[in-house]
Parts: structure tokens; C-alpha cells; sequence
């Protein structure tokens, strides 16, 4: 499963390979990075018929992830991808507005890399027998 992780903080690559090191070596999942709404939206567009699981920091610079997020349902061909809003605000507005977008999940900062990858796998699971 190819996944993208939209986030301004660039050490966020280096922690999600040190995390998920077993299951990009396998194969199993494949991160690529954007740092920006814009380059994610760029990373998006340039994609054909691919699947992707998209994880998108809510709070970033420029175009905010809930933006993003309601760009990507606009736009995606059906059936759209998944999408994870990632925040280190976990109030219960921001999860509303993302809900209310289209997020399928949301996730707080620091982030439980246990349940994230339950998470992941669950989708692996559900894909693969549809």
C-alpha cells in the first residue's frame, strides 16, 4: 500500500521509516513525503489509478491540512482515498471539521505508532478482500 504523509516537519520521514522499517523492507507499505498542502495536492494529481492512504498534519502553513482534505474528496476519483488527519490539537472541533470533510480517521500527536499501524493493517485487510 502506497501511503502519502503530508507534514511541515521534515523529521517526520525519518521517524516513519525508523517505525515502519519491517514493512517497507517486506513491501508491505511504501511512505512518500510531502511537506506543504501544495506539493501533497502536486504528489496527488501526478498519481495514476494508484491506491493511496493519505496522512495529512491538520496544521501547516499555507494550505492547512483540513483544506487539503477537502481538495482531495473534491477531486479524487471514485472510490477516493483514505484519508488520516494527524494533529497535535485533538479538540473536538478540528475532529468535526475533519469529519465533516471526509476524514475516515483522526489521529493526535504524539503518535501511537501501534494503533496507527493496527490502523493500516485493518485497511490492507479490508482492501484486499474487496
Amino acid at each position: 500500500m502506497k501511503i502519502l504523509v503530508v507534514d511541515d516537519e521534515h523529521d517526520v520521514r525519518y521517524l516513519f521509516e525508523q517505525k515502519f522499517k519491517s514493512e517497507i523492507k517486506s513491501g508491505e507499505l511504501s511512505f512518500s513525503f510531502a511537506y506543504s498542502g501544495m506539493e501533497a495536492l502536486d504528489f496527488f494529481h501526478s498519481l495514476t489509478q494508484e491506491a493511496v492512504l493519505i496522512l495529512s498534519d491538520i496544521n501547516m502553513p499555507g494550505m492547512s491540512g483540513l483544506d487539503l482534505l477537502k481538495r482531495i474528496k473534491d477531486e479524487a476519483p471514485q472510490p477516493p482515498p483514505v484519508v488520516m488527519m494527524i494533529t497535535a490539537y485533538g479538540d473536538q472541533q478540528n475532529r468535526e471539521n475533519a469529519l465533516q470533510l471526509g476524514a475516515d480517521d483522526f489521529l493526535t500527536k504524539p503518535l501511537n505508532f501501534h494503533t496507527l499501524k493496527d490502523k493500516l493493517k485493518a485497511i490492507i485487510l479490508k482492501n484486499s478482500s474487496v
